[in-house]
Formats: structure tokens, sequence, C-alpha cells
């Protein structure tokens, strides 16, 4: 499908004439920050050693060493701090930015972002209970505490949304926008009532900075899970650019071309819900990048889902890895939480977007 030609059609033209280039360019530059942000933090270590304890790492021994490493602290600083830290940005930044897209196709409004079936609120609600509660402590669950009950809550949040807006009929995206501020509203009091009655001022401090969005506590255990629902349902939908193209047209026009957008759309939210919660889980909530990321895209590059998904992926993960960086060297010796970083680069993007003369969603 065509994109649809609005009146910086001929941009569009030349965008999508160069449209390989465009991936090779953004491949480049997400690797060129990543090598940036490796480099900087709060101790200074050389490109040069970064290097030799990567390709010492990654090959297991064959291919470099570390006897000229003069610091032990920097091998731990570059392996299992830096290096799992920025490949976390980069499936969160990929994940928040293609569910954005996708979320704004299902329900058909610009305003949509991976947070619009409550998913933030129950995941606030089942992070605060494991904080505030205590939920986990000396069980199973201990060693994932919070990320569990984050993922829980997001979950929960997510079906009630989906069983809420398919009552009395068919399920139609107003019904979703509807019932997801309903239920989010419902986990936002409830976590204000646990926290209320709660007597912990440091795990109120915790739930406060985790509700900020923050990459701090990337660990190569962490990736494992993350990488894999990223990986799949980023693949998955890449596939369904025709589908989600059809759902922009509305509910009438995919009538008329035989797409039951009811069954597709059940599908596309639960596993929208799935790679929110599990980002939500590992990462707190980080706004703006689902919201923001596909908008700039399709102003550029059209509203076809088979253009615009790659490069919304590879997009989303360049932004992250910047406001990661961002968020460590902003103020010395003072790590910011990473959603104070995106909401104030997103919401000034957000409003020019807005006041833009000839933007249109879908076109």
């Amino acid at each position: 499908m065509q994109a649809i030609k609005t009146n910086d059609g001929r941009i569009k033209a030349k965008t999508q004439q160069y449209y390989p280039l465009i991936l090779v360019f953004l491949v480049a530059l997400i690797f060129l920050s990543i090598v940036y942000s490796l480099i900087n933090g709060q101790a200074n270590i050389s490109i040069e050693d970064i290097v030799q304890i990567l390709l010492t790492k990654v090959s297991g021994g064959r291919l470099g060493s570390l006897d000229g490493i003069t610091s032990n602290s920097a091998v731990n600083i570059i392996w299992f701090v830096r290096t799992p830290r920025v490949i976390l940005a980069v499936f969160v930044g990929m994940g928040l930015a293609i569910t954005g897209a996708v979320m704004q196709a299902v329900v058909q409004n610009p305003l949509a972002d991976p947070y619009i079936l409550g998913i933030s609120s129950g995941a606030s609600l089942g992070a605060t209970f494991a904080i505030l509660v205590g939920f986990g402590t000396g069980s199973i669950f201990s060693q994932f505490g919070l990320a569990f009950g984050a993922f829980v809550g997001a979950m929960a949040a997510a079906f009630g949304v989906l069983v809420l807006s398919g009552i009395g009929g068919r399920m139609t995206s107003v019904k979703l926008v509807l019932s997801g501020s309903v239920i989010g509203a419902l986990c936002s009091s409830i976590s204000s009532f646990i926290v209320y009655l709660a007597n912990n001022a440091e795990g109120m401090k915790t739930v406060t900075f985790w509700a900020m969005g923050s990459l701090a506590s990337a660990s190569w255990n962490k990736l494992g899970v993350l990488s894999v629902v990223v990986v799949l349902i980023t693949g998955f939908f890449l596939f369904q650019h025709r589908i989600l193209n059809v759902m922009l047209l509305g509910d009438e026009a995919a009538i008329t071309l035989g797409v039951p957008l009811a069954k597709y759309r059940q599908l596309y939210l639960l596993l929208a819900a799935l790679l929110t919660g599990v980002i939500v889980a590992y990462s707190g909530m980080i706004g703006f990048v689902g919201l923001i990321i596909p908008h700039i895209v399709r102003g550029l590059i059209g509203s076809d889902h088979k253009r615009l998904l790659p490069i919304v992926a590879l997009s989303g993960a360049l932004f992250m890895i910047w406001a990661d960086v961002l968020s460590r060297i902003m103020i010395p010796n003072v790590e910011l939480p990473i959603g104070i970083i995106t909401s104030v680069i997103g919401a000034p993007l957000f409003i020019y977007i807005i006041v833009k003369k000839g933007y249109n969603f879908g076109g």
C-alpha cells in the first residue's frame, strides 16, 4: 500500500527513494551511539581498553586478552555495567516505539501510546504492592521482586481492559480507549491507597524513582527474557503491515475488504500488552518514546507500515540510547531518571507536532 499523500508529498517521495540508505544510516548511528555511551561515564576508560575488554569477553578470550588492562574495575564497569545498560536501552527504545506505532493504528488514535490500556497504572500498582507490602520476600520470586510485581500488574490491567471493552458487543477503538481510562484510574486509586496506608519511607522513594523510569538496574541476567520478547514480538509486527494499514482505514473499510479487525485487534493488543509489561517491569515507566517516535517517522516517510515499522524500531533504539547518555552526564555525579529526560525532550516535540499545519494522522 502506497503512503497517503500530504502537503509534504515530495519530501516523502524522496525519502522513500532513499529508504535503504536511511536504514543503513540509522544502524550506523546506533553503532556509533553505543560506542559513545560505553565511553562516557563517571570513570574515564580509554576506547582501546573498551575494545579490548569487549573482544575478550565476547570471544571468550580467543580474540583478545585482559593482560593490558591496568584496572580490574574497568573490566567490571564496561562488561557488567555499561554494556548491559546500553543493550537494555536499545531493546527498551525499540519495544516502546514499535508498540506505540501499533497501538496508534489499532485504536486509530494519534495520541495512543504503549500505556493507553492502563498498563502503566497496572504496573505501578503491582510495583507499589511488591515494594511496600513486601510481596516476594522469602519466596521463589524474591530475586525478581519489583519486576515481577510490575509485570503481573501490567498484564492484569491489560486483560481487564480487554474484558471490559468486549462487554456488550464488538470491541471498538473507542471502547478500548475508554476502558483503558477506567482501568487506569482504578489502578491509580488503589496504588495511592496502598501508599497512604504503608509506613515505609524508603519503599515510597523506590516506587517514585521506578515510576520515573531508569536503566540503572540493567544486568546480563535481565537481558535474556527482555531481548527474546522484544525481538519476537517486533519481528511479528513487522510482517503485519498490511493489516495495520487496513486498520488506519477504519472498521467499515475493513469489513468491505473482508478483514476481521476485531480478531486482529485482540491479538495485537495482547502482544503489545505483553511487550510493554516486560519493558515496564525492568525499566519502569518511560514516557513519550512510543508517542513521539512514530509521529516523527510517520511525518518523514508516510504511514505505510511496511516502511514505517523498521524505521520506528531503529529510531526508538537510537532515541533511548541518547536519553540514557543524557541522564548520566547532564548533572555530574548524579543520575537522573530517564523518564525525566524523555519527557523534557518529548513534550516540546509533541507540541510542535500538534501545532504544525498540515499534519494528518495516517497521512
